[in-house]
């Protein structure tokens, strides 16, 4: 498995650079490292005694990498989560919060172990998903990516605004949709065909 610092590497690398989308609930965005979250960390990269947006300008490359290492995977204890779907569910943290866990906490209680889908990896969470992948060694990683894809679908569904992280302007796969792809076998990659069917409703 690579090291948790070069997953880190390539989710900065994922993420991009400066973003301040008005449809984006995260704010002003650097290195996928919102505002929110640098409010929330007391990270004045200016030292003028605020955290406002031209910090998250300044915020770089390595400062993002670690707050991900650090805040992303060290403390939600995602080291404990069995190592085929760790990087994935990382990569969706950084995404989406508590919901990666969320989210693998519901897939263990649809493969018949449950746990309280409270987006918190406790021992419950992870006995649960060590016998989900003890059951399907060679497919929980796929089930996760899945669930992933679904719920950016699903999320999009509710908040229109949203559909543009979905659905690029020519009707194709949008950035969430090709991130969660990327942890899953190609075979289970859905055809233009199918994506433009499941977003046909949006128009």
């Amino acid at each position: 498995m690579q090291t948790v610092r070069t997953i880190a590497e390539e989710i900065v690398a994922r993420e991009g650079g400066f973003v301040n989308d008005p449809d984006d609930p995260g704010g002003a965005t650097n290195h996928g490292v919102t505002i929110h979250t640098m409010r929330r960390l007391g990270l004045d990269v200016t030292g003028d005694g605020k955290v406002d947006v031209a910090d998250v300008r300044r915020l770089s490359r390595a400062q993002a990498v670690d707050i991900y290492v650090e805040h992303y995977f060290r403390r939600p204890r995602i080291a404990a989560l069995p190592e085929a779907v760790q990087a994935s569910v990382f990569d969706m943290y950084v995404n989406a919060g508590s919901n990666a866990v969320r989210i693998l906490q519901r897939l263990c209680g649809d493969m018949g172990f449950p746990c309280a889908p409270d987006g918190v990896i406790g021992p419950q969470t992870i006995r649960a998903a060590q016998m989900a992948f003890d059951a399907a060694p060679r497919h929980l990683a796929d089930a996760y990516a899945i669930a992933r894809r679904n719920f950016y679908y699903a999320l999009a569904d509710r908040r229109p605004q949203s559909r543009k992280f979905a659905r690029r302007r020519d009707g194709g796969k949008g950035g969430w949709i090709t991130r969660a792809e990327e942890f899953m076998q190609p075979r289970y990659h859905l055809t233009d065909r199918q994506h433009r069917e499941r977003t046909a409703a949006w128009d």
